[in-house]
């Protein structure tokens, strides 16, 4: 079973419940959670984030209608599917030349914010009207 550990920002402007909704799609974008994997529960959260549980209660149903999550009665929220896409994963070739890519970058001397910035200034160049243009 993963862990997931929440972290709430209160002055993101952000709703609560989506910073829920949208740490569990990361997560299962980088592979941290998987398909089968038990969501924490409501009280769990509300514990560790000092958030309402209805608010965790929502998230969770956003994720359930997104088809991310399901609840199962009496068992908790587990999770449906993944969002790694097939070509990203550990063996992957892309996978392969970003790490070899970082690598060669550190080697060079490049800090951690200035491969970010080298990465997103080329990012911007491939897609520039952001994450979702294709």
């Amino acid at each position: 079973m993963a862990v997931v550990v929440f972290r709430i920002d209160r002055r993101s402007g952000v709703a609560t419940y989506l910073q829920i909704v949208r740490q569990v799609e990361q997560a299962l974008r980088m592979g941290a959670l998987e398909e089968g994997d038990r969501l924490p529960t409501a009280a769990q959260v509300a514990a560790e984030t000092k958030v309402n549980p209805n608010t965790t209660l929502k998230a969770y149903r956003e994720l359930e209608r997104a088809g991310l999550a399901e609840v199962r009665q009496g068992a908790g929220t587990f999770i449906t599917r993944s969002l790694v896409p097939p070509q990203s994963g550990p063996d992957s070739p892309l996978r392969t030349s970003l790490a070899e890519w970082l690598n060669e970058a550190r080697a060079q001397g490049l800090s951690g914010p200035e491969v970010d910035a080298l990465f997103r200034s080329a990012f911007a160049a491939v897609y520039p009207g952001g994450a979702d243009a294709g």
